[in-house]
């Protein structure tokens, strides 16, 4: 029995002092990346490709009137770049995009974000500073986690290992390799001690720890952890990455990603994340 006043497990119910909260952070937010050259974008609830490139298990999925499929937004990023190179391409040349909206997961969960998107851009130093100044604002006091997609990718390809195993955040099928510099990759946490990681990994990891001691070095005043082997769980990001995390609770996160035959950027603000750590 499904009682009046109940509602589905996974969604959201904002009211009073929280519902207070998340107009301020969506304002602040909106005003914020305004003045930053930002164009706002609403993209539809209902998409046909995104089981292109999401777990087709975390979809909402149903039929339109000619049998296509459509699912509903599950993620934001990819239908803004595809909509604004795609079908608004020729009516405008604006490379800045950011959103205020939901997205929708199986079986019935919803997050509301605040995203941006620079099509074209690859600095992700300008997306850890707009981030920052939003979180500033808010008075949250987050670090920051800086990884590099492309490194638990070439670990994985050295040793055979499944990346759906470095996804889940357990290496002990790495370390029993016994290499030292996996362990010290592995151990890896702090600004100062990536030089010395560095003289000890294989070539081909030395770039993507020096892209990542290059962008740890522009975060301002946040305390910064190194995470060489964390894996994002989203598909599309595949270079430089970053989180924004308060006491295990992650604020927000960004990367870069290939898109159209160039390299972008963009960032999402975990609105609901934000709204229960300033409640508490």
């Amino acid at each position: 029995m499904i009682y009046e006043h109940e509602i589905p497990e996974g969604s959201r119910l904002y009211f009073g002092k929280s519902a207070a909260l998340k107009r301020k952070i969506e304002t602040l937010a909106s005003e914020h990346l305004a003045q930053a050259g930002f164009e706002e974008i609403v993209t539809p609830f209902f998409s046909y490709h995104q089981h292109q490139q999401i777990d087709e298990k975390e979809l909402l999925r149903f039929s339109d009137h000619d049998n296509h499929l459509v699912s509903l937004r599950s993620d934001s990023t990819l239908d803004v770049g595809r909509i604004v190179t795609r079908r608004l391409g020729r009516s405008t040349s604006h490379k800045r995009w950011f959103y205020v909206q939901p997205v929708f997961r199986y079986p019935s969960f919803e997050f509301y974000q605040i995203g941006g998107e620079l099509i074209g851009e690859s600095d992700l130093s300008i997306s850890i500073a707009l981030m920052s100044e939003m979180l500033n604002a808010l008075t949250c006091k987050p670090y920051v986690q800086i990884s590099n997609i492309a490194i638990p990718r070439l670990v994985s390809q050295m040793f055979n290992i499944p990346l759906e195993v470095l996804k889940s955040g357990h290496l002990e099928s790495l370390l029993q390799h016994k290499e030292p510099w996996l362990s010290a990759l592995a151990t890896l946490q702090h600004l100062e001690d990536i030089d010395r990681v560095m003289g000890l990994v294989p070539q081909e990891l030395k770039m993507p720890l020096a892209q990542m001691k290059e962008l740890a070095g522009v975060c301002g005043h946040h305390p910064v952890v190194l995470a060489p082997l964390f894996y994002a769980k989203m598909q599309y990001y595949d270079q430089l990455f970053f989180r924004f995390v308060h006491k295990n609770k992650t604020l927000g996160s960004g990367g870069c990603y290939q898109f159209e035959e160039q390299v972008s950027s963009g960032f999402g603000v975990y609105t609901d994340a934000i709204i229960e750590t300033l409640m508490k």
